[in-house]
């Protein structure tokens, strides 16, 4: 994934064929009770999979009120996953991001909104060029409160837009850190050619959607 040299040849280096499927191990986590994550210092967590993490980081540090976005993975039914072993669709793990924010200034309804807007809710197992389990959506909650919010707001937009919604709805287990490497990449290698061309798109068309939600300074 993510080595693009040019927007012809996304298509070849950004397809796979993996499925979700859910196996017992799978059936556990997502029958699970939510855990959740209590607010530190005055800031709260949120956790979203929406396809290449690279693309969701940026467009959640885009967004007032949060602090910030780290990347990693979530959702799975094995211990310490890596980027490696994820990208094989077998550990049951999505990319994923750790939304840290201050639920004064967004709330996690707001963050839900993002979500859904920043990406296309109708795209099964991926999104954009990258395919596979590992790039499905999911949205995490960690209380009936937060389940409720985003059954309500999924069941809107599936009437809206007359279409299923691919978006699973976890209760929140475990965020897995990402490595370094995956950290702030956008920021880092504006050039780099998946970013040119997917990323940052991405990213645009999600400010041009939503400025009211946008910092005043966006460093990018």
């Amino acid at each position: 994934m993510k080595k693009i040299l040019s927007i012809l040849t996304i298509s070849l280096l950004f397809s796979c064929n993996n499925q979700a499927q859910t196996n017992p191990e799978q059936q556990t986590v997502i029958d699970a009770d939510p855990v959740a994550v209590p607010i530190k210092d005055g800031k709260a967590r949120a956790y979203f999979a929406s396809g290449c993490f690279w693309c969701v980081e940026a467009i959640f540090e885009s967004v007032k009120g949060v602090e910030e976005s780290i990347s990693g993975y979530a959702g799975g039914h094995t211990e310490k996953p890596t980027y490696k072993a994820s990208n094989t669709g077998r550990t049951g793990h999505a990319e994923a991001v750790e939304i840290i924010y201050d639920p004064e200034v967004i709330s996690f309804s707001d963050l839900v909104d993002v979500y859904f807007g920043s990406q296309n809710p109708t795209q099964v197992n991926g999104q954009g060029p990258d395919n596979g389990s590992q790039y499905r959506s999911i949205i995490f909650y960690q209380n009936d409160e937060q389940k409720q919010i985003i059954e309500t707001k999924k069941a809107a937009l599936a009437k809206e837009l007359d279409a299923t919604i691919a978006a699973e709805v976890y209760p929140f287990q475990k965020f897995w850190i990402g490595e370094d490497y995956h950290q702030n990449y956008e920021r880092l290698h504006p050039n780099q050619g998946y970013i040119r061309s997917v990323s940052i798109p991405r990213l645009n068309k999600f400010k041009a959607k939503f400025p009211q939600l946008l910092k005043t300074e966006v460093k990018h």
